[in-house]
Parts: C-alpha cells; structure tokens; sequence
C-alpha cells in the first residue's frame, strides 16, 4: 500500500497570535479596570442613583402614619400649584442664591488674588479663611446666633458704643434672612479660595511679564488675564455654589427657632422638606418637592452650561 505523507502542523501566523494577545490583554484590563471602579460605581447605586429613583416613585404616593403608602398619581403635583409656603420658599431660595453666589464669588476671587501675593504670613491668612470650611455648620451657626442675639449679643454691643440700637437680626422677618446671606459669605469664602489659588497657579507667568514689558497695570491686568484665563475655575466654582445655595438647611435650621416669627420668611425649599417629610409626616407631597428642586437645578445648570460658551475662556 502507498504511504499516506503526513501532514505537518500549520503554523499560526505571528500577526494572528500577536491579535489575540492582544484582545486577552484588553479584556484583561477591562476585567480588572470594572472590579477596581465597582465599589464605587455599587456606592453611587445604593447612596445617591437608589434614593433618586425612590423620591421619585414616592412623589406619586400619599404616606399613611404607620409607613403604608398608597399611589395617588399627580394630586402632590396638583397640590404644590397652590401652595403658598412653596412659592414663599422659592422666593426666599432666590434671594438666598442671588446674594450668596455671585457676592462670595467675588470676594473669594479678592482674596484669592491677595494670597496668591509674596506678602509675609501668607499660610496663617490662608488658614484662618479656611477655618470655617472644615468647623462643623452647627457650631458656626451657634457662634453667629450669639452674636447676633438682640440682647447680649456682640454685635449689638458694638452698635450700642456709638449710640445705635440694634435690631433684632435672627427673629425680626424683614432681615432674619440677610442676616443668615452674611454668615453663608462668611463661611464659604475659605473653600472658594482655595479653588481659585489653584487657578491663579495655573495661569502661565508669561502673560504676567508681557504685560508688565507692555506698561498695563494692575487693574488691567487683572481684568484682561486673570479674570479671563481664570472664567474655567469661575464657572466651575459658580455651579458648585448655585446646587449648594439650592440645598441651604442648616444655617436656617439651627439660627431661626421653629416658632420664630421670621421662619416663615427665612425658609428654604429644603427646609420645607424637612417640615412636610420628617415633622408632618407627609413624605409623599415631600418626595415631590424633592424632585421638582432636582428639576429646576437640572434646567438652571443645563442653561449655564449653554452660557458658558460665550464668557468662559480655556486656553
């Protein structure tokens, strides 16, 4: 019988294995790169992604005082077109934002453009603004609450030295809620700065010495270089305060009594949540509340972000 040669062994092609070594190794550290994010990506479900969807599933619902609850539909929705004290919140939410935002955003660039000087003690200044950001809300507020007290408070000490009787800061309605804009300045002015001394350092020293050969000084210089190459950290920053100044509580909370005469003047959209979820047991008209504030950040960020593309300059 003829022998049958036999076939010898087809080599794999040393491009082809390359290939798949290739894709094992990217599977590999795609395998790897998801287990690294998934305690993160698990926390974010459980703690922020969770409660949202709850919220707004429990918007629907009417909460019965043993915890059942049952769905109603839009009746909360329906019922927030009527309510006073919403409109009231909202309205105060707003004078809150329109002071606290853009007024903090400008001294906290003042005093980031100082401290980003060669002046002596420069980290004990920058230590003292940034104090208050890591004092904890409550004991600032109690701190501002004695000095604004009406009696023996400090500040009205001092107005009593040269003849001028104090008001009554915390409880009288027409000024309870400017009195508690100053201590919101006050205290976020230390964490902004922060933000915008690592913009300041950022800005090439180049256009500095361009403009010093070229004779601008310093209020020009601020105004055509710093500011301009700065818009990035502002917008930025101008988010972060506009959703944290949405979400104002504690001041209010702890400075303005629950039976103060100036609560309702001073409320805030949170603090409205508060009350209908933890001290009238309505968490369903609550929850809405809760999702039309989500609502109206979402539209009020989504508009920056358009915006933005007009003043903000990226080099």
């Amino acid at each position: 019988m003829r022998e049958v040669p036999l076939q010898k062994d087809v080599k794999t092609p040393k491009k082809l294995k390359v290939t798949s070594l290739t894709k094992t190794r990217k599977r590999s550290d795609y395998l790897w790169a998801y287990l690294m994010i998934a305690p993160t990506m698990l926390g974010l479900f459980i703690f922020y992604l969770w409660p949202i969807i709850q919220t707004f599933y429990y918007s629907f619902t009417e909460w019965g005082a043993f915890g059942q609850y049952e769905w109603t539909g839009l009746d909360n929705y329906k019922r927030m077109l009527g309510d006073l004290n919403l409109l009231q919140s909202f309205k105060n939410t707003g004078i809150y934002i329109i002071f606290t935002v853009p007024v903090g955003i400008f001294l906290s660039i003042i005093v980031a453009v100082l401290l980003n000087q060669k002046i002596k003690g420069k980290s004990i200044y920058r230590t003292l603004y940034f104090l208050p950001v890591i004092t904890m809300p409550a004991a600032i507020a109690m701190v501002w609450k004695w000095i604004y007290n009406a009696d023996y408070g400090l500040l009205n000490y001092l107005l009593s030295l040269v003849g001028i009787k104090g008001p009554h800061w915390v409880s009288d309605p027409n000024i309870a809620l400017y009195s508690i804009i100053v201590v919101a300045i006050w205290s976020g002015i230390g964490y902004n700065m922060v933000i915008f001394l690592s913009g300041l350092q950022g800005i090439p020293k180049m256009y500095y010495e361009a403009a010093e050969i070229d004779g601008a000084g310093p209020f020009r210089v601020f105004f055509k270089i710093t500011l301009p190459l700065l818009s990035p950290v502002i917008f930025f920053v101008s988010i972060m305060s506009l959703i944290g100044a949405f979400q104002v509580f504690d001041l209010i909370f702890m400075m303005i009594g629950k039976g103060s005469t100036a609560i309702e003047s001073t409320q805030s959209i949170v603090y409205l949540f508060y009350q209908h979820a933890f001290v009238l047991n309505e968490k369903g008209y609550a929850a809405a509340i809760a999702v039309l504030l989500l609502i109206v950040i979402l539209i009020i960020t989504a508009i920056q972000m358009v915006l933005q593309k007009k003043w903000v300059h990226y080099e």
